[in-house]
């Protein structure tokens, strides 16, 4: 049939590692974030936002961190996915340990984590089956 195409299935490894990196986004954003189960995360924001604005910008990060988690989740683009990951962790690493650096348990154990944690975001990017176009 015209408009149909046989779209290639990721092998299991990174169908598991895209749910493993999706329930981290998902964890930290709605659960630390939104319902603020971590209150780390609210004195982070408001030592970039101030106290008043903390509240509602924390919840909207938290919002921002859950959609990334569902685009993983999704497969669509996962190279444009990886590199907005990439892009989020960086800013929020480089404003973390520039403004609330007091806050973060351990800075550098922080850093490396998040760098493992690209890597395994850029591997599944990476070696996700191409998508083929409609015709």
């Amino acid at each position: 049939m015209r408009g149909l195409v046989d779209v290639p299935l990721p092998s299991p490894l990174i169908i598991v590692l895209r749910i493993a990196t999706a329930s981290v986004w998902l964890v930290f954003g709605v659960a630390f974030k939104v319902f603020g189960m971590v209150p780390r995360h609210r004195l982070i924001v408001a030592s970039v936002v101030g106290e008043a604005a903390a509240g509602p910008v924390t919840i909207l990060i938290g919002g921002a961190e859950a959609v990334m988690g569902l685009w993983i989740l999704s497969g669509i683009r996962p190279r444009a996915c990886a590199a907005a990951q990439t892009i989020a962790i960086v800013t929020m690493n480089a404003v973390e340990l520039s403004v609330a650096r007091d806050l973060l348990l351990a800075a550098i154990p922080m850093v490396c984590a998040n760098a493992a944690f690209l890597a395994i975001g850029w591997y599944c990017a990476l070696e996700a089956p191409a998508t083929p176009r409609v015709s």
